[in-house]
């Protein structure tokens, strides 16, 4: 028999839980092949990332991690890698919608991490590249970053119109 303390009004125990992880969509370029393979390899690499979120139901969200890796061989591309990873997560006792935007914008990110890395790596490698390891990253900095940026611009936008 259930013991009843008394504590109808507990907060729902925060979870997140990942349902589905998948590769959204891939691409590889090499727009001077094979010319770029004839020179010595010492390329100049870019790398951007970027997060959206979407929401599936009250719980239930898509975030998708976009990793764009560009290698420049002086002017020429030796290549570009796009891998958009995709992951649904099931995020339920978070009432603070700071805290679950923080779950959705840094902590969701960094479970993915691991799986376009490894994509992007593979996918270099397959086009003939030496290996390419995508660095750590540090999503809640990133994450900070974009939240002071948007208050400032919010900011900057109400002085202007004031």
């Amino acid at each position: 028999m259930a013991e009843d303390n008394g504590n109808d009004n507990e907060q729902p125990q925060r979870q997140v839980g990942l349902q589905k992880i998948y590769i959204r969509d891939a691409s590889i370029e090499v727009p001077d092949g094979p010319r770029v393979f004839t020179e010595q390899y010492n390329p100049e690499v870019n790398v951007d990332l970027n997060t959206q979120i979407q929401t599936l139901s009250d719980e239930t969200h898509q975030v998708v991690l976009t990793v764009t890796v560009t290698a420049k061989q002086g002017e020429r591309t030796a290549y570009i890698v796009e891998v958009q990873q995709a992951g649904v997560f099931q995020i339920e006792g978070f009432a603070d919608e700071g805290e679950r935007d923080h779950v959705l914008g840094a902590y969701c990110p960094s479970v993915l991490f691991p799986y376009i890395r490894e994509s992007v790596g593979d996918m270099v490698q397959r086009a003939g590249f030496p290996h390419f390891l995508l660095q750590p990253v540090n999503f809640d900095l990133l994450y900070a970053q974009h939240r002071a940026n948007d208050g400032a611009a919010a900011t900057d936008a109400g002085q202007a119109t004031h």
